[in-house]
């Protein structure tokens, strides 16, 4: 009994340590090979010395902000198995995205947020990402097909691209679109019963430790937290129009809006590595932007700028919180909140 405390100790001392290492080297090396993150990140040092000092000022706070929301809404879900200050629901999230670096869809998320929380609260709290992930993606597809009718009513008519895209395919993307929309709208109300019914499936019933939490929350809870996701998304929003003027890219501000919202559905829907996506998008950003604006050097430092201070930055961050993980520690044991 007492070798295996002794190996507890270890473990807790050890693994967070080896892991920060692993991830903050994995981090470095990753940026090094991206295109364009190294001129970006020279330019951004001179728009700090420049008249737009106040802008990429407002773009870093707003990052704080972004990871705050997140953070508040991790805080919220979790409260069923344990509650968390808010500083811990930050390290959680911060931890997940550099974990989510390296994981196709950001599926290291899991985790890294749940390695923060007690021990026998882990598990049980892995269903709370999916919340968490479906009630950001809701908003993703319902603005970004909104922002699709828009361009395809205003804007690619007189830029002559839909002699290249048939209407079949355009309305036929953004009906699918909205579609999915509506049935995770559906299923994210409906999250108690289907719970439910899932518990009588033979095979999911053992494992319903995982998934029982999900019961619990009302209407109520769920609007509050897509409340708090519609928050953030209006927060990217301002992010990405504000670094836009920084690399002196102008357009319309209703136009450029929806743009930056279709450009946020395109990055949903595509498969991707976070730490590998700076390609696509600048690819994405140059198809869409470049619709209005000739700066197109403007539009692919402007998608690097914000790839580095709303991901890069803050998994570095992350990173420094995996320090503070413990593999074994004594269960918390909680209430619900009235």
């Amino acid at each position: 009994m007492k070798l295996k405390k002794q190996y507890k100790i270890i473990l807790n001392y050890v693994v967070g340590p080896i892991l920060f290492m692993v991830l903050a080297y994995s981090i470095y090396r990753k940026v090094q090979q991206q295109p364009n993150s190294m001129p970006a990140w020279e330019l951004l040092q001179h728009a700090w010395d420049g008249t737009n000092r106040w802008k990429l000022m407002a773009v870093a706070l707003l990052t704080l902000v972004n990871w705050g929301i997140e953070a508040r809404k991790w805080q919220v879900l979790v409260k069923p198995v344990q509650r968390i200050s808010l500083f811990t629901a930050y390290k959680s999230v911060l931890s997940g995205l550099a974990f989510s670096l390296f994981v196709p869809n950001r599926l290291g998320e899991y985790v890294g947020r749940v390695l923060h929380m007690g021990e026998g609260n882990r598990l049980r709290s892995v269903a709370f990402t999916v919340v968490a992930g479906l009630a950001q993606l809701i908003v993703t597809l319902i603005m970004g097909v909104v922002g699709l009718i828009y361009l395809r009513m205003y804007l690619w008519p007189n830029s002559g691209l839909m002699h290249d895209l048939s209407d079949f395919w355009f309305w036929g993307f953004a009906y699918a679109m909205g579609i999915i929309a509506l049935v995770f709208v559906l299923v994210y109300y409906k999250l108690s019963w289907l719970t439910k019914v899932f518990e009588r499936i033979s095979w999911v019933h053992k494992y319903r430790y995982f998934i029982q939490h999900l019961e619990d929350f009302h209407w109520r809870e769920l609007t509050r937290i897509l409340t708090l996701s519609i928050s953030r998304y209006v927060v990217f929003i301002l992010q990405y129009w504000l670094m836009l003027q920084v690399f002196n890219v102008q357009l319309p501000l209703l136009a450029g809006i929806w743009l930056v919202c279709v450009f946020f559905l395109v990055m949903a829907v595509v498969p991707t590595i976070p730490m590998a996506e700076l390609g696509l998008r600048g690819q994405a950003s140059l198809q869409l932007f470049g619709l209005l604006s000739s700066n197109h050097q403007g539009i692919i430092y402007t998608a690097a700028g914000i790839w580095l201070l709303n991901l890069i930055i803050p998994a570095m961050a992350g990173s420094i919180f995996v320090l503070s993980i413990r593999l074994f520690s004594k269960p918390e044991v909680t209430t619900p909140e009235p």
